[in-house]
């Protein structure tokens, strides 16, 4: 069964996901994120998915951060819509500018990274599941 992070936005949100063995991150898609719960209602039908693992925005500092009341609020939808299917928040603070550096040092070009905006979101879930399965190593 695969994990599945989501790195909830706004206006988009990235989604990655591991192999059906775990040991693997991927990212797989930049969604509008009012398309998202009716995205992965469909994803979980044809995927079994052992878990959610959201990313939990916060301040440097560890306070909340502007996001993080539409990250609950979206989180309590999820549970209800797929409550068969357990959730873990992950501290998501620098992601996004991993995500920027490893774009950069992956060598995309200017215009795409101009053009695809979701990619940020995409590779920052993935970011995200990644650190999130390393997480899960060290406590076992």
């Amino acid at each position: 069964m695969r994990i599945l992070s989501i790195d909830y936005g706004k206006k988009r949100t990235g989604i990655a996901v591991t192999d059906p063995a775990q040991i693997i991150a991927n990212g797989l898609v930049t969604v509008d994120t009012h398309e998202l719960l009716r995205f992965l209602k469909e994803y979980t039908a044809k995927e079994s998915v052992e878990r959610f693992v959201i990313g939990l925005p916060t301040q440097p500092d560890g306070t909340p951060s502007e996001n993080q009341k539409r990250v609950l609020a979206f989180t309590e939808k999820l549970k209800k819509m797929l409550p068969e299917i357990p959730v873990d928040f992950y501290d998501e603070r620098f992601t996004s500018v991993l995500a920027n550096r490893a774009i950069l040092e992956s060598g995309i070009g200017k215009k795409r990274r101009q053009t695809d905006k979701g990619l940020v979101d995409e590779i920052s879930a993935c970011i995200i599941l990644q650190n999130y399965m390393e997480s899960r190593k060290l406590l076992s």
